[in-house]
């Protein structure tokens, strides 16, 4: 009987979401052999949208128009928050890469500078964002200058309403209107799903007919802006096809998860990171890491096959997320990370893991709850010491951060991702990185 598959690396990556995906990307740029492992399912719910720091400080709702001001703010502020501690020019690089990486697997974003972009949102709110796809752009420059603009929406889309988004801007934004359109060959469906409209406008019959139809409703309109449903593998090509059929620049609208943006960006990173040479156990779970008497390397246990399967890495990088993404998890005793089981800074009992009110601005302590890691990246364990020399951790799974109400989760992902990777490369380079 022949033993389990066993694989070497000078990075094992564990997770598959927007950390475990820009570090897979970063080891490949180093030149390091990297296997990541893990289902990239949270990407799906994704906008597209990939914030940097939109606002700080948490309590007070602050929303900044530069993240790097944003950024250096927060270092003053919480200096143990680990986007602080993230030099700016490494987070500039490291979003270059990283946009740079999707535009060529297919999924272009507005060239980056020094400030967030303003965004409609479906609900008809505004959002700041640092990386704004190509197909969303028009809509940041129509919404700065309140350019009269008409925003379509389909019969029986139920997750966007245009109504709705002008009823919000009304106020501010006199010159936004709205009209509701049958989808062609859809009259007699009650509802519709997003991915089959993106779908069904890669086609030039329907895409023809959706654009003659909304042609008659352009009026004054000198910008018009639809659910983001234009195209899914060729969204770039769809969305270009209808500005140069209404003459006038066109946008898409972020929608509710699980979004079109998010499936082109799910399969932007996979081909992505398949294009970079690293190879990918999408359906493996690590059951355990076992390091080596040496401490040079470490075998990670897969539970993918019949016979088992193991990895055996120089550096391990523990990308696995949150609760959602079940890089903690949580019961009666406490939070706990779930695969090495290490320390996480918490709350000290249950009772003060939340603010006695739910909507509190501040947010809850449990949101910060996370592992905690020393200047070089690494988890350290009970005695405050790195767990060990080779493991790492990065992106949400950090604690000292409330990422959702920050609005700085890919800033986090991304930046986290590349400076822990800069370690790595640090520590394997001239020991033969590089090596299979």
């Amino acid at each position: 009987m022949s033993g389990p598959e066993r694989a070497n690396c000078d990075v094992a990556v564990i997770g598959a979401g927007m950390a475990g995906m820009a570090t897979a990307l970063f080891a490949a740029a180093q030149g390091l052999s990297c296997i990541q492992i893990g289902n990239a399912g949270s990407i799906l719910f994704a906008s597209g949208l990939l914030d940097l720091l939109g606002v700080h400080p948490v309590a007070e709702a602050r929303r900044w128009r530069s993240p790097f001001q944003a950024v250096a703010a927060l270092a003053r502020d919480q200096p143990e928050h680990p986007l602080a501690r993230v030099d700016q020019s490494a987070i500039r690089h490291a979003f270059e890469i990283f946009v740079a990486a999707l535009g060529s697997a297919g999924m272009p974003y507005a060239p980056l500078g020094e400030l967030n972009r303003d965004v409609l949102t479906s609900i008809g709110t505004i959002k700041g964002s640092y990386g704004v796809p190509l197909t969303m752009v028009a809509g940041a420059d129509a919404l700065a200058a309140r350019t009269p603009c008409l925003l379509i929406d389909f019969r029986g889309l139920r997750e966007f309403s245009a109504a709705q988004i002008v009823a919000a801007q009304a106020d501010s934004w006199p010159g936004l209107r709205h009209a509701r359109i049958e989808f062609p060959n859809s009259e007699n469906s009650p509802e519709l799903y997003g991915a089959h409209l993106a779908g069904a406008l890669e086609s030039a019959d329907t895409r023809e007919r959706t654009i003659g139809v909304v042609k008659q409703l352009l009026g004054a309109a000198q910008a018009v802006g639809f659910p983001a449903v234009l195209g899914l593998a060729r969204a770039p090509q769809v969305h270009a096809a209808f500005e140069a059929a209404l003459g006038v620049p066109v946008f898409e609208i972020p929608t509710i998860p699980t979004s079109v943006p998010g499936l082109r960006l799910l399969a932007a990173l996979e081909r992505a990171v398949s294009a970079s040479g690293v190879e990918r156990r999408q359906r493996s779970r690590v059951r355990g890491i076992d390091y080596d008497a040496a401490g040079k390397t470490a075998t990670l246990a897969l539970d993918d096959l019949a016979g088992g399967e193991s990895v055996v890495a120089r550096s391990v990088v523990l990308a696995t997320g949150r609760f959602t993404g079940r890089g903690l998890s949580a019961d009666r005793r406490g939070v706990r990370e779930s695969i090495l089981d290490l320390p996480v800074s918490q709350p000290d009992s249950r009772d003060a893991w939340h603010q006695r009110d739910f909507l509190d601005p501040a947010g809850h302590p449990i949101n910060r709850a996370g592992l905690m890691v020393d200047d070089t990246w690494h988890p350290l364990d009970a005695t405050a010491r790195a767990a060990w020399p080779g493991l790492f951790a990065v992106g949400s799974i950090l604690a000292h951060q409330d990422w959702m109400r920050s609005k700085c989760g890919s800033g986090l992902a991304i930046a986290t991702a590349w400076a822990a990777i800069e370690q790595v490369t640090r520590q394997l380079r001239g020991a033969g990185a590089g090596q299979r």
